[in-house]
């Protein structure tokens, strides 16, 4: 007889799954080209690549913000919690927990940075008393943002811009975090700071995270699984430990090989791209 109980539990085990998609924008620039990813629950989901490789481009694709942009998903499935999820309304992909931090940070800059973390609670309904505690847990992570709380945002720092984004995000109450690029134009420091807190939000909150990142070197270290896109494919997949002491990751996004350390012109990255490929 089949536990049913142990195939639920099976299915909760991926909150999201994205089945070999397709996106192109304006009915005519194919972008991503059989894309297929899982992110469990309870993980952090590293998807890697260059500037261009499509890694934006998916996670619109699972937030549903592609019609924004003239694209659309043409082929394939994404599914949540086992339910197609590509055709709901963004903010019905937000009610059942899935939230996106953009790529940029997108801040509302005349709004003080307590005013942006609360626009994160908008959808929510459970009251007032909720909506305090979660701002006090954002400003436990980030005890910078509570100093500059009556502070203009955009009279505040990159990397508290970034600590804006990602706070606000968890005002909305998330399952799952989409998070774009948020190593973008920060200083190293910063960038371990907030790596840093993304593992926090992870490990203590529970939340799960695809994380679309160029910076391999630091999402390597903090994810559990990754995903490699060149040229909108998924040319190489694996657990991040094993994708760090591979010997093409390290030379082709790493810098490295057995040589000792490569400048990224030097790589022969037609050869190794038209090897994946093939």
């Amino acid at each position: 007889m089949l536990d049913t109980a142990k195939t639920a539990d099976a299915q909760v085990d991926t909150l999201l799954e994205v089945n070999n998609i397709e996106v192109i924008y304006n009915h005519v620039i194919l972008v991503l080209k059989g894309v297929s990813l899982k992110v469990p629950k309870g993980g952090i989901t590293a998807l890697l690549g260059g500037n261009g490789a499509g890694k934006t481009t998916t996670l619109k694709a699972v937030s549903n913000l592609l019609h924004s942009e003239r694209g659309e998903v043409t082929k394939g499935s994404i599914l949540y919690r086992g339910e197609r999820v590509q055709d709901l309304d963004p903010a019905a992909l937000v009610q059942k927990g899935v939230i996106q931090v953009m790529e940029g940070r997108h801040c509302f800059e005349h709004l003080t940075v307590e005013e942006n973390l609360l626009t994160g609670y908008y959808t929510r309904k459970d009251g007032k008393g909720a909506m305090a505690a979660d701002l006090d847990k954002v400003y436990q992570y980030f005890p910078r943002l509570k100093e500059r709380r009556k502070s203009q945002a955009g009279y505040t720092s990159g990397g508290e811009q970034q600590m804006v984004a990602i706070g606000r995000a968890l005002m909305a109450g998330p399952e799952t975090i989409l998070l774009d690029e948020p190593s973008m134009g920060l200083a190293p420091q910063l960038v371990e700071e907030i790596f840093g807190i993304v593992k926090d939000l992870n490990e203590k909150e529970g939340v799960s995270i695809l994380l679309a990142e160029q910076n391999t070197n630091v999402a390597l270290r903090f994810a559990h699984y990754g995903y490699i896109l060149e040229s909108g494919r998924v040319v190489m997949d694996g657990p991040a430990a094993d994708l760090r002491e591979n010997q093409d990751v390290k030379e082709f996004y790493l810098g490295m090989s057995d040589e000792g350390r490569k400048s990224f012109r030097d790589v022969r990255s037609y050869r190794r791209r038209k090897r994946w490929l093939s």
